[in-house]
């Protein structure tokens, strides 16, 4: 087709060339000519050529197996997919969170008990909690960064209550029960109202933030913090590891029946770089009858604490917790042997760091600095251990150890202290050593909303005594949270 094309313009220029015009500006006309039919002819073969590569590449997409289609459509799911998380990521209209659990304990002593023999206890403990932005709560409330916190909880059961006499603690964190005759009510364990204002003009953060918290309140919630021994529904059973024993079941912080007390805390926050994190605490608690509203507001507990959170050990997270406190309304003894009511002050630390990729570790240590207190200083250390290394990544193992140390005033009165009134045994021996703890537990994340965790405590020298059995309680535990 090209050279018939070529052969009519060649005889067609040769007629123009024949003609009589032999001018020169003819010539040179027709030079210019030629040259551009040339280039005219090679733009046409290049086009021609990426017209049969188009064709070409067309008709070998279409015999593509039903593979690469099935790729395409996948790919296609895929995008959709991220978009729906990205939908999901996003808060509520309301910006209202909710969560519910409900835990299940059940407990067996194997040995140290007093009466020699086997003895079982079954629990539950259900929590509810809301958290509703101060926007959500109307114009009067919702100045500054705030939110409204309310924590509804029911339980049933009781811990071990036959084993030989310990200096404090219980082998189940968890029991909860109401002694008012309806054991299964619900009752609003914490209501409060939190206001955080930035310092700084711009909001950016960099000159930290006031933070001021008021109502009926857990004080452990912003007290005594570790990221892997502050949970008795998710890390250790015993109450020894789950909060600095001095201030828990010692008796320095003396809340109503069910732990909750109300009060006023207020923290400074600094975040720099948002790597390094220090947050300055001091909160004012109602204790005593005060604790339980049926007292004034005097005499209360008072703690403070400073928070470092960062990168401190190998690049690698932590926090460490150092505090001390004062109750003007606590009881000598724990409320168990000396109706007296004292002033206590103490101190102590929290620390949990992680040393590698799944292994953290964890500390506290509490001091009695005045007041009558059945043992002056409490260790514990433990880690937990996250189960990616046999493949269960959300699984994980907890170990802990503790070391409580009978204050010479409570070895003085022990030997005096006998059976009580129901005929439990309670003392009566001279505590002669510290007393040991250890808790092993495996946590097994069945999905991501139930988890079975059986566990294994032991307790030696219980009370200080050494002529006492040592105490083996096996455990399973059962949570399911929404």
């Amino acid at each position: 087709m090209q050279s018939n094309r070529s052969l009519a313009i060649a005889l067609a220029l040769t007629g123009l060339a024949s003609a009589p015009a032999e001018a020169a500006e003819a010539a040179v006309d027709q030079q210019m000519l030629m040259q551009a039919y040339e280039k005219l002819l090679q733009r046409v073969e290049q086009l021609e050529a990426a017209n049969k590569k188009l064709e070409a590449s067309i008709e070998q997409n279409a015999k593509k197996p039903a593979a690469d289609n099935q790729t395409a459509a996948i790919s296609e799911r895929v995008d959709d997919l991220e978009n729906q998380v990205l939908v999901l990521k996003k808060p509520s209209e309301s910006g209202i969170a909710f969560g519910a659990s409900l835990t299940m304990v059940a407990l067996d002593a194997v040995n140290g008990t007093v009466t020699g023999k086997n003895e079982s206890q079954l629990n539950y403990l259900a929590d509810v909690e809301f958290e509703i932005p101060g926007d959500a709560l109307g114009k009067l409330v919702s100045f500054g960064d705030s939110k409204f916190f309310a924590h509804l909880r029911a339980g049933q059961g009781n811990s071990l209550d036959s084993l030989y006499p310990t200096l404090t603690g219980t082998t189940n964190s968890s029991a909860f029960e109401l002694s008012n005759g309806d054991e299964s009510a619900l009752i609003l364990a914490e209501a409060w109202y939190q206001l955080g204002i930035p310092l700084s003009e711009n909001k950016s953060g960099q000159l930290g933030r006031i933070e001021t918290t008021i109502g009926k309140m857990d004080v452990f919630g912003f007290y005594d913090g570790n990221a892997v021994a502050d949970d008795e529904t998710e890390f250790f059973l015993n109450n020894v590891f789950v909060h600095n024993p001095l201030l828990d079941s010692g008796g320095d912080l003396t809340a109503d029946n069910f732990g909750f007390a109300p009060g006023l805390n207020v923290a400074y926050i600094n975040d720099v770089n948002s790597v390094n994190h220090w947050k300055f605490s001091l909160g004012v608690f109602g204790s005593g009858s005060g604790a339980a509203f049926e007292d004034s507001f005097s005499d209360p507990f008072a703690i403070g604490q400073a928070e470092y959170s960062g990168k401190v050990l190998f690049g690698l997270p932590g926090n460490y917790r150092f505090y001390g406190w004062h109750n003007g309304q606590a009881a000598a003894y724990a409320n168990e042997f000396d109706s007296t009511t004292e002033s206590h002050t103490g101190v102590g630390f929290s620390i949990d760091q992680q040393v590698s990729r799944h292994i953290t570790l964890f500390s506290r240590y509490g001091y009695s600095i005045d007041g009558k207190v059945k043992f002056d200083w409490a260790f514990t250390l433990g880690g937990q251990l996250g189960g990616a290394s046999w493949g269960r990544a959300t699984d994980r193992v907890g170990l802990a150890f503790g070391w409580l140390n009978p204050s010479s005033e409570f070895k003085a009165a022990a030997p005096t202290l006998d059976a009580d009134a129901d005929g439990n045994l309670d003392f009566g021996f001279t505590p002669s050593g510290a007393e040991s703890q250890a808790e092993l537990f495996y946590a097994w994340q069945i999905n991501k909303n139930f988890q079975l965790t059986p566990s294994v405590q032991w307790v030696g020298q219980p009370g200080g005594d050494s002529s006492a059995d040592d105490i083996l309680v096996l455990g399973l535990r059962a949570k399911a949270a929404f």
